[in-house]
């Protein structure tokens, strides 16, 4: 069974974790941001729906 040689010191782990926290805060502010904008109909960019696509198939 494979172990890890050495133990990951807490300051490693709170960095690792502290970036992969702040990437998904980023992200949902993004997220916040475009659904605001599609609400206020600000937006200039919309991902396309089922309808859509099927207009742009036909």
């Amino acid at each position: 069974m494979a172990v890890p040689k050495k133990k990951t010191s807490k300051s490693k782990r709170d960095k690792r974790r502290a970036t992969w926290r702040h990437k998904a805060a980023i992200e949902a502010q993004k997220a916040l941001s475009l659904g605001k904008s599609v609400l206020s109909g600000r937006s200039t960019f919309v991902y396309p729906t089922a309808e859509e696509e099927e207009e742009e198939e036909s």
